[in-house]
């Protein structure tokens, strides 16, 4: 009888080229969560497969990389850039197999790069960036996991400023939350203490208990750190 392997190979189109590719995914049954950080990194089981990893899909013809949340449309001028700037500098190679935390955070930074060529929404890029400063903090490397989650803010302040994030699976509470918390993870206390408000004022219509508990309880100790 064979073994169950963690991962399974799916196949995608290139949204860039239409060239037909696989990407690893990893079976949901080998996904075991321990709990999650307070900015919403999962920290799974000791061997339990990362799907962090494999969030990415990149196309091993044309070197466009990209998650299911972007959108298949381009808009006017986007492909003929990311032709110049990606597809026409890409080495073939393939991302395609098991993937180190090496290789899925090079698939992370082609991905950011193609996301701004294509005039992604800010909310998909902010993501992106999030989830690599996760996989730096998963490598103990700080001063990148800083770098990136600086980054995430001001796409998640953008985002929110100009409401593309509406129609996207994140509500406008956790937006607000979450400029809060990856501002307090980067020191901008005064920032993290106006969005975590944010957060709080919007507790009698909010369906989200858990996100005000959280919001509410880092609001507090921020608080209590001011008056020390």
């Amino acid at each position: 009888m064979n073994q169950i392997e963690p991962t399974y190979d799916k196949q995608y189109k290139c949204i860039k080229c239409q060239q037909v590719f696989t990407s690893k995914r990893v079976r949901s049954r080998f996904i075991k969560v321990d709990g999650y950080d307070s900015d919403f990194l999962p920290r799974y089981s000791a061997g339990s497969s990362n799907p962090l990893l494999y969030y990415i899909q990149t196309c091993p013809f044309c070197g466009f990389s990209y998650s299911e949340d972007f959108v298949s449309l381009f808009p006017p001028g986007t492909e003929v850039k990311i032709q110049t700037e990606v597809c026409d500098r890409w080495a073939e190679r393939s991302y395609s197999g098991l993937r180190t935390t090496e290789e899925a955070i090079s698939t992370y930074k082609l991905a950011i790069y193609c996301a701004i060529l294509k005039q992604e929404k800010r909310i998909t890029i902010a993501g992106l960036n999030m989830r690599l400063a996760w996989l730096y903090r998963l490598e103990a490397n700080e001063e990148q996991e800083q770098r990136f989650l600086k980054l995430a803010i001001d796409n998640y302040l953008a985002s929110y400023t100009n409401e593309d994030f509406r129609g996207s699976k994140i509500s406008e509470i956790r937006v607000l939350y979450l400029i809060a918390e990856l501002a307090r993870r980067t020191n901008q206390n005064e920032l993290a203490i106006q969005y975590f408000s944010k957060v709080l004022e919007q507790q009698k219509r909010s369906t989200e208990p858990k996100i005000i508990e959280m919001a509410r309880e880092q609001w507090q100790t921020m608080r209590m750190k001011e008056k020390i």
